[in-house]
């Protein structure tokens, strides 16, 4: 049975996420990479420094 880990999840909702905003708010296909792929990063990397910066407050 598939059982994600914290991160695999982080990221499998970020690709999931990323490809609907992409496709629901530009109109051409370039933009739509484009776009998604701005938010994956956006996405993966915010969860990243947060994670970090909970880290450091809880020790």
């Amino acid at each position: 049975m598939f059982s994600p880990t914290h991160f695999t999840a982080l990221v499998l909702f970020a690709l999931f996420a990323s490809v609907v905003f992409g496709i629901t708010q530009r109109d051409t296909p370039q933009r739509m990479v484009r776009y998604g792929a701005y938010c994956f990063a956006l996405f993966v990397g915010s969860a990243v420094l947060l994670s970090w910066l909970m880290y450091l407050i809880a020790r």
